[in-house]
């Protein structure tokens, strides 16, 4: 019901909005006009497809070299690793807030894009939940791929990630929609234009149109729609892979 409501609202008028039925009279498709010349929504766009995309392709990559060390590969420490990395998860995000901004600040980042990808670039829960994907591989798979002369990372790539495509495509999905829904984090880390990504571009435009409410809806439309295509195309292997992994909650 709010996204419905949301949609409706963004198609009708000042009045309208607060008095009118839920079903607009006037279908008013002037909002969106107003909301995408209102402020540089394309530029915040891509900003954010640009941070989200590569943060998402950097976590995949990561958790699953991690993921395969974890669950297929033998080495001293290996379960204190393993619990260190699961340790991180019970840390609050906003604690690492100042001292993710002095990193950065330290290398110059500030104002820049590897300022909004690389404190995201690895994921502890994308480590767990791949490698509680790998360790249900069936072992005969490696061992037949060791018999016929492929590396480690041949059968990781070639053999276990297709194998375990849907718990790839939840990771890459989750992650994508935290990238995308970031707020906090982007809003301490640029303070230009340029840099800004689409939500804390809507909330500076919503304080400057708050009065507006059917132009702010529509620049929410506007903010939102890409996440619920990507949900909605990806939503299948998301199921699968909760299934597979025993994910729950």
């Amino acid at each position: 019901m709010p996204l419905a409501w949301m949609l409706l609202a963004a198609f009708k008028g000042q009045k309208e909005v607060f008095t009118g039925p839920l079903i607009p009279e006037t279908w008013v498709w002037q909002n969106f006009v107003e909301a995408w010349n209102g402020a540089p929504f394309g530029r915040y766009l891509f900003n954010s497809v640009l941070v989200s995309v590569v943060t998402t392709v950097s976590v995949v990559l990561t958790s699953a070299l991690a993921a395969y060390a974890f669950a297929r590969m033998q080495f001293p420490g290996r379960q204190p690793l393993f619990l260190f990395a699961l340790g991180t998860l019970m840390i609050p995000g906003d604690v690492l807030l100042i001292p993710n901004f002095i990193t950065v600040r330290e290398f110059g980042w500030v104002n820049s894009y590897p300022a909004l990808i690389v404190p995201f670039a690895a994921s502890a829960f994308g480590v767990f939940l791949l490698r509680q994907a790998f360790l249900r591989t069936p072992v005969e798979l490696e061992e037949a791929a060791r018999l016929d002369g492929a590396t480690p990372l041949q059968f990781l790539f070639r053999i276990l990630l297709p194998v375990n495509a849907p718990a790839l495509s939840a990771l890459g999905v989750l992650t994508f929609l935290a990238s995308w829904n970031a707020l906090v984090w982007p809003l301490v880390a640029t303070s230009r234009d340029e840099f800004r990504t689409v939500q804390v571009g809507l909330a500076s435009f919503s304080n400057l149109e708050g009065s507006n409410l059917p132009v702010v809806m529509a620049a929410t439309v506007i903010v939102v729609a890409p996440v619920l295509i990507v949900y909605a195309l990806a939503q299948k292997w998301f199921i699968e892979s909760a299934a597979a992994t025993g994910l729950k909650g």
